[in-house]
């Protein structure tokens, strides 16, 4: 039986309301992104998510294990767009390169576009012991290994060098994008740039 009232179960979605854990969760996620990670205390985040602090502290032992909670998530995003290129393009590095880039140009000309969680969060956190900074510098490296194997897919002269270089342009449009506003952005000539870069190390 629903522990949701007649009414409730008349005009809210179908299934159970969404678990304290669940709440807790998409709460923290939509404040670090908004706000800033340390910014964010579990004060703010069990008031929103209308939970009590010790519902938090059942699920994580503490914020950071939150925090990297929520980083490993992002990073699932992260990889699932990155692999829609790849299965849009199948066997063509080059187009799927284009097509990933067009799409980050595409998400970042919003004024409420905030980056990657995961590069924030590198910044916010020196300390390299930190949970949350341990899940992004590991994603970051399997990108740039990631981003090296797609240049020898390509055949470039140098792929190391042309895959840091898109590295430096993911990079690039994840922080410039939170200095401009409106839809003026320099992430806007990302796709050039990228197409440029391929064909100076991919020569035909």
């Amino acid at each position: 039986m629903s522990k949701r009232t007649p009414e409730e179960v008349l005009s809210g979605p179908y299934g159970p309301a969404p678990r304290a854990a669940e709440r807790i969760f998409e709460t923290a996620r939509e404040l670090f992104y908004r706000e800033g990670i340390r910014a964010v205390g579990v004060d703010e985040i069990v008031t929103r998510a209308g939970v009590t602090k010790p519902s938090l502290y059942r699920s994580y032992k503490s914020k950071d294990d939150l925090v990297a909670a929520v980083l490993r998530e992002v990073e699932t995003g992260f990889w699932d767009r990155f692999e829609a290129a790849e299965i849009l393009h199948p066997g063509d590095p080059k187009a799927q390169m284009l097509a990933y880039f067009g799409g980050l140009a595409e998400r970042s000309v919003g004024d409420d576009y905030r980056g990657c969680n995961l590069s924030n969060a590198v910044v916010e956190y020196p300390d390299r012991q930190h949970a949350g900074r341990q899940v992004a510098q590991v994603h970051k490296q399997q990108l740039r290994e990631r981003l090296h194997a797609k240049a020898a897919e390509m055949g470039a002269s140098d792929p190391k060098a042309l895959g840091d270089a898109l590295m430096l342009l993911i990079e690039g449009v994840f922080t410039s994008s939170q200095m401009f506003e409106g839809d003026d952005k320099p992430a806007k000539a990302v796709v050039g740039a990228v197409a440029a870069l391929i064909a100076a190390y991919c020569p035909a």
